[in-house]
């Protein structure tokens, strides 16, 4: 089925069209550079990955530009630095470093562009000077500052209306604003802050201006699809389209908003045992130390075994039965192991699912559906039907991002050379025993193996072995 996709700004699933099939734009807002992340932060560039390798699928890996942005430039990051007394910029790297090298681990490609916040302040300064000119922004005492009573459509894609936006937010009250909800374009910077010059002053830009400015110097307008958390409906992406419409003169029209972005994607919130991530809690599961105790792919496995859309608890029972999930079918790769794979296509059903708003359980239960008939396949001795079998549940797996290690590799898991040395050996012993119809000798190896924490798995072609979880 061609892709359909939930779209939050019109709250109904719609069949995605492009603009441009030989062009499709995507911008996904990517992280504040301060610190490590947490595994809610990486819930949007997983859910986003998929979502770009289905595309790249569909329309081709050349056609898709992939933007994923990074703010350098922030209150965070400038407390950070103060505090350690370094530049921002030695902050930003440290942080991006390690972002990258969680991101890979969990095996996200890399975006087609990744702008920079500090790379753009000319774009931004151009984007709120066209705001102003509009008539919808207004300077005041350094300060520029949105006029959302300009921007009708304002409240469109939370489904809010302003007094309850006024009500249940956080607004800055301050004597330079006309109204309490008007929002920061620029602003000055603080003494021994970074700052940048502009027509109102130094200073340095408001966050909802950086993506707007970057997504139309990078990507131009309207862009395909827009993707972040579902935390960032309001106020951040409220304003975004406010603003990019607005910088364009198209505050009145009645479909202003498509002359930003022609689809809105949001995924679900993250809670740890049942429970919102607090500090005052203390349940902050960072990534980057997650990823050092357990393979990558588990924690990419456990952020698409829910849809995106809806909400995903974080627990120690996800994450068992994740990489449960993931030995079962690396072993029936592993099985077939010596079986070429015969197709590079993914079937049907697998197809239906994940066109279907990225339903990822759906799409899971295609791949268990393969790895058994994998199983059977080797069993029969059928290793036509292994083959078909294996090549589609790596087309799969390809879509989805997992299984890209080497299924001996991972059913091992961390052996020493010591251990893999003893345990071939025995499976040497194991098979002439056999051979000879030495049950006794058999029994006493198959013990020591259980000792050894070992699984071995008999097929066609010989024994084929494990650790057990």
């Amino acid at each position: 089925m061609p892709l359909h996709i939930h779209d939050t700004l019109r709250r109904e699933k719609r069949l995605f069209e492009p603009r441009d099939p030989s062009r499709v734009t995507l911008y996904v807002c990517g992280p504040t550079v301060y610190d490590y992340a947490h595994i809610g932060n990486a819930r949007p560039p997983v859910v986003f990955d998929v979502l770009v390798r289905l595309l790249r699928r569909t329309y081709g890996a050349d056609k898709v530009i992939y933007a994923r942005n990074v703010t350098d430039v922030d209150d965070k990051i400038n407390a950070k630095a103060a505090k350690e007394g370094a530049p921002i910029g030695t902050i930003t790297a440290r942080y991006e470093a390690a972002y990258l090298d969680d991101m890979a681990r969990l095996n996200v490609s890399p975006p087609d562009i990744a702008p920079h916040v500090t790379d753009h302040m000319d774009a931004i300064v151009a984007q709120i000077g066209a705001i102003v000119d509009a008539g919808c922004a207004y300077a005041a005492q350094g300060h520029v500052l949105f006029d959302v009573a300009a921007y009708p459509a304002y409240g469109a894609l939370s489904g809010r209306n302003l007094d309850d936006m006024i009500a249940g937010a956080r607004v800055e009250v301050a004597p330079y604003k006309r109204n309490p909800h008007d929002f920061v374009l620029w602003k000055p910077s603080k003494p021994g802050e970074p700052s940048w010059p502009s027509p109102w002053g130094d200073g340095r830009p408001g966050w909802h201006i950086e993506c707007s400015a970057m997504i139309e110097e990078n990507l131009g307008l309207p862009i395909d699809i827009h993707g972040g958390g579902i935390d960032l409906v309001f106020p951040h992406h409220e304003n975004e389209i406010a603003q990019g419409v607005c910088a364009h003169g198209h505050a009145h029209g009645a479909a202003a908003h498509d002359e930003y972005a022609r689809y809105w994607m949001h995924n679900g919130f993250l809670t740890v045992d049942a429970e919102k991530m607090s500090k005052s809690i203390g349940n902050v599961l960072l990534l980057h130390d997650l990823v050092q105790s357990m393979p990558g792919e588990v924690v990419r496995w456990a952020l698409l075994s829910a849809h995106y859309r809806q909400p995903l608890d974080w627990n120690q029972a996800l994450l068992d039965q994740s990489k449960k999930n993931l030995d079962r079918l690396y072993g029936a790769l592993h099985r077939a192991a010596a079986v070429p794979a015969a197709t590079d296509e993914a079937p049907a059903d697998f197809l239906k699912s994940i066109e279907d708003d990225l339903n990822t359980p759906g799409a899971m239960a295609t791949l268990f559906a393969l790895s058994s008939e994998i199983e059977r396949a080797m069993t029969a001795g059928d290793t036509a039907a292994a083959g078909l079998a294996k090549g589609r549940l790596i087309a799969c797996a390809d879509i989805l991002g997992v299984l890209q290690s080497d299924p001996a590799a991972w059913l091992e898991g961390e052996v020493d050379d010591a251990l893999r040395a003893e345990v071939e050996a025995l499976l040497d012993q194991r098979m002439a025993a056999r051979a000879a119809k030495d049950w006794p000798a058999a029994d006493r190896i198959r013990d020591r193996l259980t000792e050894l924490n070992v699984v071995v798995m008999d097929g066609p072609r010989g024994a084929t072995w494990r650790l057990k979880n």
